[in-house]
């Protein structure tokens, strides 16, 4: 499915619950006759590759979702989006406690608590419906690098349930059946593999039994750099930024041959460059 020139704003609903995405699809219809669904996605994956292939006006995204969350998903798809194509307004759909509805009434992005009630979605459809004017009469700038500011806030709140640890210093890694205490000053990068991490040092390779998600928290902020949402990186290991002609970053590091990718979300630290 490709890009309409339609006039008429088009939307993409993420939510794997199949009732509610129906009767957000519903609620919607009454609410703005003229946006046009053009896909629901199930999950955040799903969410992402629809995205990306439709490249909706208006995205409604849950924030858990199976598979990846909406703020992982958002992230992913500003960091993949095409340069020179207006980015979309997003609106999560959220269950979180108050604590959270309070951090997006923090941000310029809207939020919907579920159960939706019509009245609040009628308000976010009323700025929906503002924002869409303007950005065809061309008076608005494009939402994207303002919505990874905001996805940056958003990620870095601290989570109630999570308190901060002490910095861990050795890591418990594997290679094949054997297990090896891993000092973390020796590591040169983190990289996301499915479930485990993969744990790069100046000349071996180790498996971690541990999510990314899991393991960020308990680095040292100073001395780890996280540059991609899959990749963490050891600051004092970067050799070099380099930007090429479209923008897009690469670290060349001063231990190991491999070139690691900025995305977009994190290129902030290089904001010199």
């Amino acid at each position: 499915m490709s890009p309409s020139t339609s006039s008429a704003p088009r939307a993409l609903i993420a939510e794997d619950e199949p009732l509610l995405a129906q009767s957000l699809q519903q609620s919607l219809a009454k609410a703005w006759p003229e946006l046009q669904v053009a896909g629901i996605a199930e999950d955040g994956l799903s969410a992402v590759q629809m995205a990306l292939n439709i490249r909706p006006d208006v995205l409604l995204l849950d924030i858990r979702m199976p598979g990846q969350s909406g703020l992982d998903a958002a992230a992913e798809i500003a960091d993949a989006w095409p340069d020179h194509t207006p980015f979309p307004a997003i609106v999560f759909v959220t269950a979180y406690d108050q604590y959270a509805v309070q951090a997006f009434e923090a941000q310029a992005m809207d939020y919907l608590l579920k159960p939706v009630q019509p009245a609040r979605l009628a308000q976010t459809v009323q700025r929906l419906r503002a924002w869409w004017q303007t950005r065809q009469s061309h008076q608005t700038t494009d939402l994207l690098e303002q919505t990874l500011q905001q996805l940056r806030k958003l990620q870095g709140l601290p989570s109630p349930t999570q308190p901060v640890s002490a910095p861990i210093r050795i890591l418990q890694a594997s290679v094949g059946n054997q297990l090896h205490m891993v000092p973390v000053q020796d590591v040169v990068y983190f990289e996301a593999a499915d479930k485990y991490v993969r744990v790069l040092t100046a000349s071996h390779e180790y498996l971690l039994r541990t999510p990314l998600k899991e393991l960020i928290p308990q680095l040292d902020e100073q001395r780890f750099w996280q540059i991609h949402r899959g990749t963490v990186v050891r600051a004092a290991s970067v050799a070099q930024a380099q930007r090429d002609e479209s923008g897009k970053l690469t670290l060349l590091l001063r231990e190991r041959p491999e070139k690691l990718a900025v995305s977009r979300l994190y290129a902030t630290r290089f904001k010199a460059m």
